[in-house]
């Protein structure tokens, strides 16, 4: 028989040395040899409502969505042992992981599959995006801008990360899963230096940077399908695009994944196991549409000339996700490629690698507090793309993607060893933990009620906060105590116990109408082989991510357990929490250091609890569940207005062109944009999951039109827009810039979209542009 190509005789004269090739075959290039797992990928759309809705991230309560960059989406994976355990891992482009989120997606899971998937073994994170819908969690503070709880936010989470599961479900079969790791040298740079720098020269001795440089990659091979997805961690902020966008957006992460499933996709596999690829020049996507030649420039205007803008019609809701660019029925032959690109110790990290600068001036903001003349608000990162939030959010993904492109083409360190888990829920607000002293012996120390300091409200260089306020502030002031003590005065044990931080927001002890911040946290350990996954529920600087991946790596090498583990962290997962510091940084009270909730002992809190989770996982002991979480669902308050109606002027149907193309016109590949608008309506009404508002089109032949282009492609962007906040007529406006990949040819662009009538009705359009030629 033959096994990967290698002929196996029954004489045993070659076989060890034709077994001894396979074993080297099975770790060149990602070989597909049997690892005993089963592996199943899946991906969903949670883009959730593209107007009127604040988005998550910067707390900025005029950053309101109003159209869309590209989607965003829930990518799962699944490794399970055939007759044992199996463990999920869900990533989100979203902000953070939500506890209602996750409390209901396993309410979903346990009605359809009973005890195979629950909160023990599903985590569920979140890549830190700043430009996604808000109002999805439960804790007050979270929601503040967002008006409340929104439920439209809430519902696209909760369906797309089950649905993202179902599918991974679905696909499982037996496969491999490969481990790969490298450096990236230029994606991230420290947004809090003089914090880190308070940390103990002798422990920042052993690291070269002050920020992890190194990206930790998955790559899943199905046995009968080859390569099917990757997974990977490497920290760095969401916060490429500003806190001015209000174009839904997964930043450079979310974008990165788009690039390289395209990438991916566009060659077939075929580079997967070669060298072939140079992956500086990767493109960002090459449109698979094989246009008809026409070298007679004069011909094509003549067939764009035949096809004018005709006025707006009725639609079927499936229209939309029928001309998808990537529409599931379009990929039914083989699984779908998943790409995935995951959050870590982010905390003090920043993609806004040109440094911070005073917008007044020009000139660096200062060090320890990151004002300018006194002032954070004009204190900014500046992107490699700067002045243009788009170019910089492309760059740093596509610095990303290039590391990750190699890494999966090269991994060959295959994943083998059981599979095992370990979760449980910590009261965070009154955790003892136990310290070493200096002079030996031992000290028991509690952490507090939940907190937010003065210089949380600075905000930080990729977005200032108002006011006065400013990061490393540990006095507070006056009139700010004032304002603070008409919500809740704090308590002299919370003062003490939060010390150095001066208390601006008593959350933890806030309770009206119901809890502000979350008390109860789950930790959570993933083991795949050699593979461990930290699942922590917020965003740990870089040097607390190091003690905690170092303590529990400690644990799991300890007495012949092995010495090969790749201890990966796992940012903003199963639900958030803010900011962890380490001690240190947390005396210097700088924007991470006020947004640890918990107290300067945060940190040892996280290594002591999940010393003990590692401790049972060695051991095959199981732990106790711990406190159970709230579920606040019911108690949630919502101020957003619902969409009333939606209309046009007299005489105009929705999805009426009111700004066409010029005629006759020719636009270039790699230069030009193309700019049309249509009446429309409000995108809350149909949040069109599956589908798109925009679509571009390619003529084929002379008279079938067939997708492009899509709202998921980072070239083109649907913009919404109102003449007032109260008005029922708006507008959407689709922006195509033409990639120098675009197939030259004859194109028009479409509108989708619903409206809604003021007796509740909703009723689906289309429209489309007169049709132009790219050249």
């Amino acid at each position: 028989m033959k096994i990967l190509g290698v002929g196996i005789r029954k004489s045993y004269g070659g076989l060890w040395a034709k077994l001894a090739i396979l074993l080297v075959l099975c770790t060149i290039e990602g070989a597909v040899c049997d690892s005993g797992y089963l592996i199943g990928l899946g991906s969903y759309d949670i883009t959730g409502p593209a107007a009127d809705v604040n988005m998550m991230g910067y707390a900025n309560t005029e950053q309101i969505a109003s159209g869309v960059h590209f989607r965003l989406r829930a990518r799962s994976f699944i490794v399970a042992e055939p007759k044992g355990n199996r463990v999920v891992f869900v990533n989100l482009d979203a902000c953070m992981a939500s506890q209602l989120v996750k409390l209901k997606v396993i309410e979903r899971l346990k009605a359809r599959y009973g005890d195979l998937y629950t909160e023990k073994n599903v985590a569920i994170s979140g890549i830190h995006t700043h430009a996604g819908p808000g109002g999805y969690l439960q804790y007050i503070v979270y929601i503040v801008t967002s008006l409340g709880f929104v439920r439209q936010s809430f519902d696209a989470l909760v369906d797309g990360i089950e649905q993202s599961i179902i599918q991974a479900h679905d696909n499982l079969a037996p496969g491999s899963v490969f481990v790969n790791k490298g450096e990236i040298l230029d994606a991230g740079v420290n947004r809090s230096p003089s914090a880190y720098l308070n940390n103990p020269a002798a422990e920042r001795s052993k690291y070269k940077y002050d920020v992890d440089k190194e990206m930790t990659l998955l790559k899943f091979v199905d046995n009968q399908w080859g390569p099917v997805g990757s997974f990977n961690w490497f920290a760095t902020h969401g916060t490429s695009m500003s806190r001015t966008n209000s174009l839904i957006s997964g930043d450079n992460k979310g974008a990165a994944a788009r690039f390289m499933e395209d990438w991916f996709e566009e060659n077939g596999g075929r580079s997967a196991y070669s060298d072939d690829i140079d992956a500086a020049e990767i493109p960002r996507r090459v449109s698979n549409i094989v246009s008809d030649h026409h070298d007679n420039h004069h011909e094509l205007l003549e067939l764009a000339a035949s096809f004018q803008s005709p006025p707006g019609k009725p639609a079927t809701r499936s229209l939309s996700v029928a001309r998808r660019v990537r529409g599931v029925l379009r990929q039914a032959n083989k699984p779908r490629f998943v790409s995935t690109f995951c959050q870590s110790n982010c905390g003090d990290v920043s993609p806004n690698v040109l440094g911070a600068f005073c917008t007044d001036t020009g000139l660096p903001c200062d060090f320890n507090h990151s004002t300018c003349g006194g002032k954070n608000e004009l204190c900014y990162g500046r992107g490699p793309g700067y002045p243009d939030e788009f170019e910089s959010t492309r760059i740093i993904a596509e610095r990303q993607l290039r590391k990750a492109v190699d890494l999966f083409n090269k991994a060959s360190e295959q994943l083998t060893g059981k599979i095992e888990y370990r979760h449980t829920y910590l009261n965070f607000s009154q955790l003892e933990v136990t310290l070493p002293k200096k002079g030996g012996g031992s000290e028991v120390v509690k952490t507090c009620p939940a907190a937010m300091g003065f210089g949380f409200a600075a905000g930080t260089t990729d977005g200032p906060g108002a006011f006065d306020f400013k990061q490393g502030d540990d006095k507070g002031n006056p009139f700010w105590r004032l304002v603070r003590n008409v919500l809740k005065t704090p308590g002299q044990e919370q003062i003490d116990c939060q010390s150095p931080k001066p208390i601006l927001l008593d959350t933890g002890e806030m309770k009206q109408p119901y809890d502000w911040a979350p008390s109860i946290l789950p930790i959570q350990i993933f083991r795949i082989g050699q593979l461990v996954i930290l699942s922590v529920p917020g965003e740990f600087t870089t040097m607390a991510g190091r003690r905690l991946r170092d303590a529990v790596k400690t644990v799991l090498t300890s007495g012949g357990h092995g010495g090969n583990i790749h201890v990966v962290l796992a940012g903003l997962t199963n639900t958030y929490s803010q900011y962890i510091t380490t001690f240190e940084e947390y005396e210097v009270q700088r924007y991470e250091g006020a947004s640890t909730l918990y107290g300067p002992h945060t940190l040892s809190a996280y290594i002591q609890e999940f010393k003990k989770l590692a401790t049972a996982l060695i051991s095959n002991q199981p732990v106790a569940s711990g406190p159970q979480p709230p579920d606040l669902l019911d108690k949630q308050i919502s101020l957003l207005t619902p969409v009333v109606m939606d209309a046009t002027p007299a005489g105009v149907s929705f999805g009426d062109c009111s700004s066409d193309v010029p005629q006759n016109s020719t636009y270039k590949r790699g230069h030009d944009m193309v700019t049309v608008t249509f009446w429309s309506a409000c995108p809350r009404n149909d949040l069109l999951t599956e589908g798109t508002f925009a679509l571009v089109e390619i003529l084929h032949g002379k008279d079938t039109w067939v997708p492009a282009y899509d709202d998921d492609d980072f070239c083109l962007r649907f913009k919404w827009s109102r003449p007032s906040k109260l008005s029922t007529r708006s507008q959407a406006t689709m922006e195509w810039r033409i990639p120098q990949s675009a197939t030259p040819g004859v194109y028009r662009i479409r509108h989708f979209g619903a409206s809604k009538s003021l007796v509740g009705s909703i009723r689906h359009f289309t429209g489309s542009s007169s049709a132009f030629v790219v050249a």
